[in-house]
């Protein structure tokens, strides 16, 4: 945080438009900063994500500054200024975002940003960690919980397609997905329907 000059960072994960929680934070404070946006329905995590984008507003005192009604004043309650959401993406999809909080009006501009921008990159490896595992679950067992976990980032016939290019292509599961939303990326078919095609077997992937 020292180096983005910021005074609090939560990791927050976004599936279908809903937070299914904070992944981590420096602190209780930035847990209950981030957490907050989900009580009301609105903030930089939320729309970060919507619009596929990072989100940054300098200073919610700004009086032109009217995108967050409810959450804006609540952050302003708590001393807090400055708010900035950094997406993180994971195999393509937009999964959550790295929220950065300071009680400061600032400007993250040059190396800070650029800052802010890989550490959220470095946020999706431990989003991709729980997505392996639950991959691997599935793959080991399936009537696991895991699909239903699954099907929050990706629907379930895609985990169903990567459970199988595990098995065919003895990769880790992680890899197996990338390469399925690769492969539907570089023909521009839906990942589904590539999915499909490897479920009935109208599709082998090498």
């Amino acid at each position: 945080m020292t180096l983005l000059d910021v005074d609090a960072a939560a990791i927050s994960l976004v599936f279908d438009g809903a937070s299914t929680g904070t992944l981590g934070s420096s602190g209780n404070d930035a847990r209950a900063l981030d957490e907050l946006q989900f009580t009301v329905g609105e903030g930089p995590c939320l729309e970060s994500v919507s619009r596929c984008a990072p989100v940054m507003v300098s200073d919610l005192a700004d009086p032109a500054e009217q995108r967050w009604p409810v959450y804006g004043r609540a952050m302003l309650d708590l001393r807090i200024r400055s708010v900035y959401a950094m997406p993180v993406v994971v195999a393509g999809e937009y999964v959550g975002a790295l929220d950065l909080f300071s009680a400061l009006p600032i400007r993250l501009a040059g190396e800070q940003f650029a800052g802010a921008i890989a550490a959220a990159e470095l946020a999706g490896i431990p989003v991709l960690d729980l997505l392996d595992a639950d991959l691997h679950a599935a793959v080991s067992d399936p009537d696991s919980t895991a699909w239903t976990e699954l099907n929050a980032l990706s629907r379930a016939e895609v985990s169903q397609a990567t459970g199988m290019l595990v098995a065919q292509l003895g990769i880790e599961p992680a890899e197996a997905l990338l390469r399925l939303r690769a492969h539907a990326y570089a023909a521009g078919r839906a990942a589904t329907e590539v999915a499909r095609d490897i479920l009935e077997r109208r599709l082998r992937l090498e």
